[in-house]
């Protein structure tokens, strides 16, 4: 039987390059490699296309980009071909996928934009569409959404580096919401640029930090409680993981302390009654659902004292090595890391080509 050729896409314009490269080799390890042609397509910080020919436990090094082992690429607009162009010195040659993986983190990978790259060249896409992927990206919008929806969400307010000059405005929507209180960048992934402020004297500082990360930022109430996430798997039958549970010893949980677990715990399954659990889960799938997610995400939500369950976010490529939440929330319900590949790139075929397909 001829082998499917599907392409890992990684690296990316991002902040977290360097996750990605973690992700994209464990991805490329578990892979069952006679059911499936793999391409390495690897993205610089630049924004540059290349194919990579080389051993793939060159990835989570960052040591991949040699002149030997790379060809520049380029996405084909041809939908006839729906692949990608090797951008040879003796000439161009054409190279069809049969479907793409994007393992890409954060802003310039998991907003939509290569998705919407991939889709307009007809190359099967296996992940969330573009508009899905945009959507949970926008802190805001997703929120909205996730109200529509019926599911709680902290209160919050927008700004744009324009309201820096109206402190009297932010000052007052800091009080509004109560100390303390979350400012983050709105299209930042890994918590990157997000700051957990006190008291109001810290609010503008921490607003100008976030426009680091993004053009707009959002300031959000602060729920009391603690993190569940849910890993989810599919697009119309879905699949649902064990929900895990985040237990901090101090501040929160940012970009070091996702990596690092120093002062941390993540614990699957979470430590709630099996009720609550399946109202997490049943929650997860909603917001999955309504924020038109399709073949696998990661959908954060907080639980109050009370047991009150609020929308954080979704993570439409969630971090993807053996020890990442995801995976592991799906072992928890008896799915190996093999078999969430197997599912997923199984899926890459002409008749899931499109918007709204799986």
């Amino acid at each position: 039987m001829k082998r499917k050729r599907i392409a890992i896409l990684f690296g990316g314009c991002s902040s977290e390059y360097e996750v990605s490269l973690q992700s994209a080799y464990a991805v490329a390890t578990h892979i069952d490699k006679e059911k499936y042609e793999v391409l390495y397509i690897g993205i610089e910080k630049t924004g540059a296309w290349y194919l990579f020919q080389g051993d793939p436990a060159d990835i989570p090094g960052d040591a991949w980009r040699d002149e030997e082992n790379c060809i520049p690429v380029a996405v084909s607009p041809d939908k006839t071909l729906h692949g990608i162009l090797l951008l040879k010195e003796t000439g161009v040659e054409k190279l069809p996928l049969d479907g793409a993986l994007p393992v890409l983190h954060g802003r310039n990978g998991e907003d939509g934009t290569v998705q919407g790259v991939l889709e307009l060249a007809d190359i099967p896409l296996i992940g969330c569409n573009t508009m899905s992927s945009a959507v949970c990206m926008d802190k805001e919008t997703a929120h909205r959404l996730a109200k529509e929806c019926g599911v709680n969400v902290p209160a919050s307010y927008t700004v744009v580096k324009e309201d820096l000059q109206r402190e009297g405005l932010i000052l007052s929507y800091g009080k509004e919401l109560g100390y303390p209180l979350f400012v983050k960048p709105l299209r930042a992934g890994s918590s990157f640029g997000v700051s957990k402020v006190g008291k109001p004297e810290e609010l503008l500082t921490a607003i100008e930090h976030g426009f680091a990360y993004d053009s707009r930022v959002i300031l959000e109430e602060a729920i009391e409680g603690f993190e569940v996430g849910c890993a989810v798997l599919g697009t119309e039958e879905l699949t649902v993981g064990e929900v895990d549970e985040i237990e901090l010893s101090k501040g929160f949980f940012d970009y070091t302390e996702k990596y690092t677990l120093k002062s941390s715990k993540i614990h699957v399954p979470a430590r709630i009654s099996k009720q609550k659990a399946d109202e997490v889960k049943e929650t997860a799938v909603r917001i999955y659902r309504g924020l038109g997610c399709s073949h696998f995400a990661r959908v954060d939500m907080f639980l109050t004292p009370q047991g009150e369950i609020y929308f954080n976010e979704v993570n439409t490529i969630p971090g993807f090595t053996t020890h990442s939440r995801y995976p592991n929330m799906l072992k928890e319900a008896g799915i190996s890391f093999e078999e969430i590949l197997s599912r997923l790139l199984g899926k890459a075929d002409r008749e899931n080509v499109g918007v709204g397909k799986e």
